[in-house]
């Protein structure tokens, strides 16, 4: 039985370096301090990780980076999503030959308003694709992103045709009420949404956990909220979250993380996204500073 991943999973930032390539070495330190600090799991390569910023070599290269720095595999997923049908599966292929736990796929993005057979056949391509590594996986719902939705209904046609294969969903949405209904199709179906928010909801058995891009920078918070219900540390998790309200995220998380590893080379993106301004840096990283001291006080 694979190993189910559950938890406090963060959708792990991709380090840069000057060339605009992966920088691998930060990248897979920065996953052994989050999985040190309260992470149960990680999410690689997702909208955090700029994953369609980077070609399927750089993406491959991503990947096994953290299976050879010996992570815990089982307790990874990874962003295996793609426009092109055959990208996706020699992604997810990749993933399921380096024993990841989950691959997280977004629907096919460029063209909207497409079928449900054209949605099926293209998840039907990755399960028999990967049917002699059967690795589970986890449908992405952003529709803000990608312009289509797994909408419940369709997901409950993916369950009958592959069954257990279809392990779960992230929603990306934050609709909440859409999120529950999800986690209503099976027992097994495992729903992750976006905001740790939810974590308390989610000890209460209604999700599996969730995946957050802010767990990069409050992982330790949202852990103490998910293993022992400490209402005051997820209620600081969540305003450090808000911190970030009406400003580019996959930035200002950077930002924040080279602010709290002393390392200003996580500040560098991939295009087309470009390094937070400079009032948005010094709102946000004085905000967590405010923050964490008075938590700790």
């Amino acid at each position: 039985m694979a190993h189910r991943i559950t938890g406090v999973v963060a959708a792990i930032a991709t380090a840069v370096d000057e060339r605009n390539e992966p920088d691998l070495a930060r990248s897979v330190a920065f996953a052994q301090h989050l999985l040190a600090n309260g992470c149960d799991g990680l999410n690689v390569l997702g909208t955090t990780g700029e994953a369609t910023s980077f070609s399927l070599t750089q993406r491959e290269r991503v990947m096994s980076a953290y299976k050879g720095a010996g992570l815990p595999m089982e307790r990874l997923m990874v962003g295996t999503g793609a426009a092109a049908v055959a990208d996706a599966i020699a992604l997810t292929q990749h993933a399921a030959g380096l024993g990841f736990g989950g691959a997280l796929v977004l629907p096919p993005f460029y063209y909207k308003g497409v079928p449900d057979e054209g949605l099926m056949a293209y998840v039907a391509g990755l399960v028999e694709a990967t049917s002699d590594r059967p690795i589970p996986i986890y449908l992405y719902n952003f529709p803000a992103m990608s312009g289509l939705s797994w909408r419940p209904d369709l997901i409950r046609k993916l369950r009958k045709a592959h069954g257990a294969r279809i392990a779960g969903a992230k929603d990306s949405s934050g609709d909440l009420p859409y999120a529950r209904e999800c986690a209503t199709i099976a027992d097994d179906f495992d729903v992750f949404p976006s905001n740790e928010a939810c974590l308390l909801e989610a000890r209460e058995g209604t999700f599996a956990g969730c995946i957050s891009a802010t767990a990069n920078v409050n992982s330790d918070l949202c852990g103490k909220a998910w293993h022992t219900g400490d209402k005051a540390a997820l209620e600081t998790a969540v305003a450090i979250r808000k911190l970030f309200d009406g400003r580019p995220l996959v930035p200002g998380i950077k930002a924040l993380i080279g602010h709290q590893q002393g390392d200003a080379g996580w500040a560098r993106m991939m295009p087309p996204l470009a390094p937070f301004s400079a009032a948005d840096r010094q709102f946000v990283l004085s905000g967590h500073d405010g923050l964490r001291a008075r938590h700790a006080a």
